[in-house]
């Protein structure tokens, strides 16, 4: 499924700065802005930059941007799930993934990533979309916030509850392997039925929970 992506901007103040929230943002513009050095979740913030312009590439691919001037802060991206993952384990075109989110330290605090989430839902072509995250415990900077496991998952769950995600069950190995690790879900208004009962054969491969 591909729609025509629907641009949308905001400016939020904060104590560091005003910062532009803004996309989904093309790959020849991710191009012209410099990538923040603590960007450093997933990949070395060099590499990131390059991943996520080559994401904005693809034909379903949404990318977020918090920008400072001309300076990338923090991002979201939505794509096709991995290939190697479960839940690209289907036939539904219209299943996408919030792959990844990610603020800097000094922006943090200021609703930044809440309000990249509620700009990339104002497109009315998300209605036609499940969309879904995967939370993993690894992936959190504990150690950098200081917030226990659970604690996290909290702050995690309601800032994604801002862009209408909600927890669901699975029985996937992973999402299963730690109590804290979750699978979240935003079901468009325009999803069918038939869409819906697809995802939850997708959710339950499995006879059984182990």
């Amino acid at each position: 499924m591909d729609h025509p992506k629907k641009y949308f901007s905001k400016n939020i103040l904060t104590n560091n700065g005003e910062l532009i929230i803004e996309g989904p943002v093309g790959a020849e513009a991710l191009e012209t802005y410099m990538f923040h050095d603590n960007l450093t979740s997933f990949r070395q913030p060099e590499q990131q930059h390059r991943a996520i312009v080559e994401i904005a590439r693809l034909p379903e691919a949404r990318i977020i941007i918090a920008r400072h001037n001309n300076i990338i802060v923090g991002y979201v991206t939505y794509l096709y799930p991995d290939p190697l993952e479960r839940w690209s384990q289907t036939t539904l075109d219209n299943l996408i993934e919030l792959g990844a989110i990610e603020v800097i330290p000094e922006f943090r605090g200021f609703a930044v990533a809440k309000n990249m989430l509620i700009l990339s839902m104002m497109d009315d072509a998300m209605e036609d979309y499940i969309i879904i995250t995967t939370e993993y415990y690894w992936h959190w900077d504990l150690k950098g916030t200081g917030l226990s496991v659970w604690d996290y998952r909290k702050m995690m769950e309601k800032m994604m509850n801002a862009g209408g995600l909600v927890q669901f069950a699975t029985d996937d190995p992973e999402i299963c392997s730690h109590p804290a690790n979750c699978l979240m879900v935003r079901i468009g208004k325009r999803v069918t039925t038939e869409n819906i009962q697809d995802f939850d054969a997708l959710r339950f491969m499995q006879r059984y929970m182990y």
